[in-house]
C-alpha cells in the first residue's frame, strides 16, 4: 500500500545527529534527500515494522539529477523529519517502477 499524504507546505527538521549521517554513510546530502519530496513521482509507504514509538514512512523517489533514493522519515506536526536516506537497491527500483506503472499521477 502506498500513499501520497504530506503536509501542504514542506518544512524539514533535522537533528544534529542525522544532518550529515546519510552523507557519511551513503554519500547522500540532506538537500538531495529533501529533493525527492517535491518530485511528482514520489511514493510513500507506511513503515509498520519500525513505527513503534511514532509512525514512520519510506519514501521512494528521484532527485533532480535522477538519483533513485530510499528515504525513511516521520512527520511531526507540520515538519518532515528525515531519519535516513540512501540510494535504492535494484529490487527497490523495480518496486518503484511497479508502483509508478500502476498509479495515475
Amino acid at each position: 500500500m502506498y500513499m501520497r499524504y504530506l503536509p501542504d507546505i514542506l518544512k524539514f527538521e533535522w537533528d544534529d545527529g542525522n544532518l550529515d549521517k546519510s552523507y557519511k554513510k551513503h554519500g547522500i546530502t540532506h538537500k538531495e534527500a529533501e529533493e525527492v519530496f517535491v518530485s511528482e513521482e514520489f511514493f510513500v509507504i507506511e513503515d509498520i515494522a519500525h513505527s513503534q514509538s511514532e509512525p514512520r514512512y519510506i519514501g521512494l523517489g528521484k532527485t533532480i539529477v535522477e538519483i533513485w533514493l530510499f528515504v525513511v522519515f516521520t512527520i511531526r506536526k507540520d515538519l518532515v523529519r528525515i531519519i535516513s536516506a540512501r540510494r535504492m537497491h535494484r529490487e527497490e527500483v523495480a518496486r518503484y517502477e511497479s508502483i509508478k506503472k500502476n498509479t495515475e499521477i
